[in-house]
């Protein structure tokens, strides 16, 4: 979806990004840029990471918490603050707050990653647990903040968030002043907001592009809306872009100032997860490898030099062994298959050194003598097999075939 260029920008806002820049001075780390050969040679340009994944916290988050806290008033610091959140602005938000002495509660639903509640406490927060899903720890915490007087720390809709959000865009200028397509995921839509307005104001002829996960897309029916609306099913593995309504304050200059919002499938964000691990060695969330997704889907749109953002390396790592294994399966790296053999002594060990021949990696193997559509002499075997590529895949069942084995599926 492509939005006409901006006719103006709120230097106001441009003016606070770079306030927020100084206030987070000695806080916030500078991430590295690193450069991308493999999408490099897939675009056509230059594309390179910023690894927000390797801030304090492990993502961006803790910009806009630390500067929205710092600007509360004496009062407000002693009644506290509260927070909802399923990982990244918990942290966030338990971090600033210990920095700049200020009490922190934060409710995570009840089925949060443990490895996040564990950091979340470690940073300082109280930590409370409650309901299954983010819309009803939300209610949670704002119900809190009216009977105890603690200020509630939005994750994206207020203007602070967003001017520390931008301070990502700020670094990105100044460390790749040639950039000219910036592409970044989007939730709410507080960091893709922060940053088109520092970029924008600078540099307006760079592009900005954001990304949303399919299942889980609320900015283009909000976009062609002209207001923020809510979306009902949210299914998508990359929590930290799991919104299902845009924040007001971010949406308006979303609607003005970014590009083009696109959005990438489950696959997309599986194989952009296992590329950051595999070719840049970087750890990183499905909501942080959505830009590497949307460059991975339609490399050639993207004028370069372009920069991805990584916005967050915060992953269960249960959660990570599971989308590796879908990442591979898109990149057509497992092959499953049924095939018939003769019920002898040395059949199998016969066909799995076929499969060695073939340079096939066997992960399961599954075998069947009682099956009723079996012959009295037939059984048949299951296979789970790692391979190089669909190429490979192909190879390997030409291999078995060759060698007289029927090969079911």
């Amino acid at each position: 979806m492509n939005f006409p260029p901006p006719a103006r920008f709120p230097s106001l806002i441009l003016d606070d990004v770079r306030g927020a820049q100084k206030m987070l001075s000695g806080v916030s780390r500078v991430t590295p840029l690193e450069g991308s050969r493999h999408l490099s040679a897939l675009v056509g340009a230059p594309v390179q990471f910023k690894c927000e994944n390797l801030q304090r916290t492990g993502s961006f988050k803790l910009r806009g918490a630390y500067v929205r806290i710092s600007g509360l008033s004496p009062v407000e610091r002693a009644a506290g603050v509260v927070a909802a959140s399923a990982g990244n602005h918990a942290q966030g938000v338990a971090l600033a707050s210990a920095l700049l002495g200020v009490r922190s509660t934060v409710f995570m639903p009840v089925g949060a990653p443990l490895p996040k509640v564990a950091a979340t406490r470690e940073y300082g927060a109280e930590v409370r647990l409650h309901g299954q899903v983010v819309d009803e720890t939300l209610a949670a915490a704002q119900e809190y903040a009216q009977r105890t007087g603690a200020v509630f720390i939005h994750p994206f809709d207020h203007p602070d968030i967003i001017a520390g959000q931008g301070t990502v865009g700020l670094e990105i200028l100044e460390q790749c002043p040639e950039v000219r397509t910036i592409v970044v995921g989007i939730g709410g839509g507080g960091l893709a907001a922060g940053i088109a307005v520092a970029v924008k104001a600078v540099r307006p002829d760079v592009r900005i592009v954001g990304v949303q996960a399919a299942g889980a897309a609320c900015y283009p029916p909000s976009l062609a809306a002209g207001r923020p609306v809510s979306i009902g099913s949210l299914q998508t593995m990359a929590d930290g872009i799991k919104v299902g309504r845009p924040g007001d304050v971010p949406f308006a200059l979303v609607r003005e100032l970014v590009d083009e919002v696109r959005t990438v499938s489950e696959d997309e964000l599986s194989s952009a997860l296992l590329l950051c691990l595999e070719r840049a060695k970087m750890v990183v969330e499905p909501a942080g490898a959505s830009p590497v997704a949307a460059l991975l889907s339609d490399p050639k749109a993207f004028r370069g030099p372009v920069v991805a953002l990584l916005s967050g390396g915060n992953v269960d790592p249960l959660l990570m062994q599971r989308i590796l294994t879908h990442g591979m399966s898109a990149a057509g790296r497992y092959l499953s298959l049924r095939l018939r053999l003769t019920d002898r002594p040395g059949a199998l060990a016969t066909m799995l050194g076929v499969l060695s021949q073939a340079d096939a990696n066997v992960l399961d193997v599954s075998h069947v003598r009682t099956d009723p559509r079996l012959g009295l002499t037939e059984a048949e075997v299951e296979l789970h097999l790692e391979t190089k590529g669909p190429e490979h895949c192909e190879e390997v069942a030409a291999t078995l075939r060759e060698a007289g084995y029927l090969v079911i599926g």
